[in-house]
């Protein structure tokens, strides 16, 4: 599946200038894969040659999947998504915005929350998330930073839930066998929480809960960050090797896709 064993190419669409790829950007790297960044807010394009790359990944973002009349990229973004899973059938990565981009593209359901989700959140694995190649890596409970007002309300066709906590029901998914979507953040660093407390739309969700400031999750985070960052690396080096042992056995993962 991958260009070149232990090597590749990463396609990362991104929707706001503080939301890069961060830990995961870095994993990919060490592990030999170039990353290519969309900038989808400032008007750069999706690559037409998606046949190029070897991995998808889709950050997060202030905006919601239904404003596709204030962000009209978004529609271009959705059908590359498409084509992504269903046509290419190769490995994506949804975080957060990302995550419900993948459900609603594929035929998913996504609304707004009666209360949003912030903080430092465990989450437990479901029965699909404990055989999953990649979700299995991980220990069950887990945390992860969470800082989202929607959520996945229904599952798109061949979607099975990966992981879910009280808050959200839908937490973690897979569609097929290569599309993962999370709703937490493992792209987290040292920065992270003090970089989005700047962006307006987070501090707006953050005071509508009664926080003036974020001070409060960098100190319950920031203990955290050595073993969320471990189980960022546990995921993603796991979907690495599915892909090298694809690339190694001579299959073609196109016969996964969904359809």
């Amino acid at each position: 599946m991958m260009s070149d064993a232990g090597t590749g190419r990463a396609l990362v669409l991104q929707h706001l200038a503080a939301e890069g790829p961060g830990a995961i950007g870095d994993h990919l790297s060490a592990a030999g894969m170039s990353l290519t960044v969309i900038e989808l807010d400032e008007g750069e394009p999706i690559p037409a040659a998606l046949e190029e790359f070897d991995l998808m990944v889709v950050m997060g973002g202030p905006m919601d999947v239904w404003q596709e009349e204030r962000h009209p990229w978004m529609v271009t973004e959705k059908a590359a998504i498409r084509r992504w899973v269903r046509d290419l059938g190769k490995p994506f990565v949804g975080v957060c915005l990302g995550h419900q981009l993948l459900a609603d593209s594929l035929g998913g359901e996504v609304g707004p929350m009666t209360r949003p989700e912030i903080g430092l959140m465990g989450m437990e694995l479901t029965p699909a998330g404990l055989a999953d190649p990649a979700f299995s890596r991980l220990r069950s409970p887990f945390y992860g930073l969470q800082w989202h007002g929607a959520q996945v309300l229904r599952l798109p066709p061949r979607g099975v839930v990966l992981a879910s906590n009280e808050h959200c029901a839908i937490q973690a998914l897979r569609v097929g066998r290569w599309a993962w979507g999370v709703q937490f953040h493992l792209e987290v660093g040292e920065e992270t929480v003090y970089e989005w407390s700047l962006v307006p739309e987070y501090r707006a969700t953050l005071e509508s809960l009664g926080h003036g400031d974020a001070d409060w999750l960098d100190t319950a985070v920031t203990p955290h960050l050595p073993t969320m960052r471990h189980n960022t690396d546990r995921f993603l080096s796991a979907i690495l090797t599915s892909m090298e042992l694809e690339h190694d056995h001579g299959q073609d993962s196109r016969s996964e896709a969904v359809r």
